[in-house]
């Protein structure tokens, strides 16, 4: 009910196994008393973040779908440029950024497509990434990362757009202005109309995640953040059917 995320009856040894640590460190003995917590707890707000980076699915790497990006570019960015226009200003939301591997993507695709020139302030360009995780909020902003979150960058890509630093490659700043983090729970409406309004909206891999109630109130959300003539990006396995 507070974030859609659905666990069948399948999933209770899973959800059991990552949420075991919390009861330790609450001085809790069973899940009844922790769901009490949740629920009526002083720390009860806290304690839903520490929760839902446990059970939250952050497996991404840069440049994913390579597919769907090069449409992305090829395709619908020379279709947004007409659209906007007059305004001048490129908005983009990655919805359920996990670490922020996709909103760097989309920021270097952007750059690297010539359309959007920022010199003389031609066009105002921002990339916002969200994530219902703190902690993959925390590690998007510094845009950090290993070796594994390459495996499909071209090296050429790479060479270009990251820099070698302190426990991996990061961001070149170029890139890393353009882009925005913050935590956001999709069901909450308040906090995605801080959004604001965006041309292109990537929520990739993340309804697969929720019951069928949640997946309606997502897409409706980010139907009303679209703008006129806007693109919606979804993952390869989900879809608007029954929706």
């Amino acid at each position: 009910a507070r974030t859609g995320l659905h666990f069948g009856p399948e999933s209770r040894f899973s959800l059991e196994r990552r949420l075991r640590e919390r009861l330790t460190v609450l001085k809790l003995s069973s899940f009844a008393q922790y769901h009490h917590y949740l629920r009526f707890g002083t720390s009860a707000a806290a304690e839903w973040d520490e929760a839902i980076d446990l059970l939250t699915t952050n497996e991404t790497y840069l440049f994913r779908e390579e597919r769907q990006l090069r449409a992305f570019q090829q395709e619908a960015l020379p279709l947004l440029r007409d659209v906007a226009r007059t305004r001048r200003r490129l908005a983009i939301w990655s919805a359920g950024c996990s670490t922020g591997e996709e909103v760097y993507s989309i920021a270097v695709l952007v750059h690297a497509s010539g359309l959007f020139p920022r010199e003389q302030r031609e066009w105002d360009v921002s990339v916002y990434g969200s994530d219902i995780s703190r902690r993959c909020v925390a590690a998007a902003r510094r845009g950090v990362y290993g070796e594994s979150s390459f495996r499909a960058t071209p090296a050429e890509m790479r060479a270009q757009y990251f820099e070698k630093s302190h426990g991996g490659s990061r961001v070149i700043a170029l890139v890393r202005e353009l882009c925005h983090f913050g935590q956001v729970n999709l069901l909450d409406e308040d906090k995605t109309r801080l959004v604001g309004f965006a041309d292109a909206i990537f929520c990739r891999n993340v309804l697969i995640y929720f019951d069928a109630r949640a997946r309606k109130t997502v897409i409706e959300t980010l139907y009303e953040r679209l703008n006129p003539g806007g693109v919606l990006l979804l993952g390869h396995s989900e879809s608007l059917l029954n929706v």
